[in-house]
């Protein structure tokens, strides 16, 4: 069998995890692939890239690959996703400072994310009668689960996002570095950007993604929709690769070797040991609070990756709660033919 060639665009995040895992363990070699990971530098660098086809598909943001579907923010190019690449592997970072403002005006328990969002209300309220600015919160894009669950979670008190809170993007990779220089009070983003925050002793986690949306898609594979018939066998051997990666990355025994794999410099380029406590759901938290054991933190599982329609219901829904988009039964139609399986048994062994 003739070995293809394909690159794969990724940003370094422990859920591109089955990609590097196919790439680097030598499963991709088993399916007659060469996979070249192309790591990003943002979410819109990678989206434009995979647009003109300078990657053949591309680690991408759920709500994303339905925004350029339907032309949302953009240039319409509709994407294809035979696969989830994860569920869940989001957290709510808030710099030291103001989690330590929530904690003090909390009534009840602040892990509660209705209660820690009634503290921010008050902060938010506080904050205007004395004249100074918003607060800014940062998301990774725009078109992301990051950005809606933000919104979701101010919406349990009332607060607007963009309004009483400035949102701002912030690609993972700056997100601890605008943290520290007070760009930004607090960020949603994936693993382990959250971790590295507080290890560098300047954030806390307030919630897991979890918390806020459990079994949240995250992270496809997107393809240019048209390449999924014009190229069936390339999109084929590389589900093959990646559902056989899911398996590998999905049983605890390996993730040990999975944590080195992702700490590699051209891939995460951060320790494996706090890697794999996150692979393991094991969260250090930050703010005075022991480490959390976050069950389901991020899924890489078989289960996880299927493609599912129902995911596009979802990610509309909270997209149409942030102004977004208007629903309609054509554009629910599009959004839910992103996500669709290929061949018989995907996800299967």
């Amino acid at each position: 069998m003739t070995t293809l060639h394909l690159r794969v665009g990724f940003m370094p995040l422990v859920d591109a995890a089955l990609l590097v895992a196919a790439a680097d363990s030598g499963i991709a070699e088993g399916h007659s692939l060469s996979l070249e990971l192309v790591r990003e530098v943002s979410w819109s660098n990678l989206r434009d890239r995979l647009h003109v086809r300078l990657l053949d598909a591309a680690h991408m943001l759920a709500p994303a690959a339905i925004a350029s579907t339907l032309g949302i923010g953009g240039v319409t190019a509709p994407m294809a996703a035979p696969l989830m690449l994860n569920l869940n592997g989001n957290a709510l970072t808030l710099s030291l400072r103001r989690f330590e403002e929530l904690a003090r005006l909390a009534r009840g328990d602040l892990a509660d994310p209705s209660v820690s969002a009634q503290a921010l209300a008050a902060l938010v309220a506080t904050r205007k009668t004395s004249g100074l600015p918003p607060l800014a919160l940062a998301a990774v894009f725009g078109f992301s689960s990051h950005t809606y669950l933000l919104n979701d979670w101010m919406a349990r008190a009332g607060i607007r996002l963009g309004e009483d809170i400035r949102l701002a993007i912030v690609p993972p990779v700056r997100t601890v570095e605008a943290l520290a220089s007070g760009e930004i009070d607090g960020f949603c983003a994936g693993a382990p950007w959250n971790t590295l925050a507080v290890e560098a002793g300047i954030g806390a986690i307030l919630h897991c993604g979890v918390d806020l949306m459990p079994n949240c898609p995250e992270k496809a594979l997107a393809w240019r929709a048209d390449d999924i018939g014009r190229r069936g066998e390339a999109v084929t051997r590389l589900n093959a690769a990646l559902i056989e990666a899911s398996h590998w990355a999905s049983d605890e025994r390996n993730w040990p070797a999975l944590a080195r794999l992702l700490a590699a410099p051209d891939r995460l380029a951060a320790p494996p040991a706090l890697i794999e406590a996150i692979l393991r759901g094991e969260i250090i938290q930050g703010g005075g609070r022991p480490p959390r054991q976050v069950r389901s933190y991020i899924r890489l599982d078989p289960a996880a990756i299927r493609p599912d329609p129902a995911h596009a219901d979802a990610l509309l829904a909270a997209m149409s709660r942030a102004g977004h988009v208007v629903i309609t039964p054509e554009l629910s139609e599009r959004a839910r033919a992103v996500f669709r399986p290929i061949a018989a048994g995907v996800a299967q062994r």
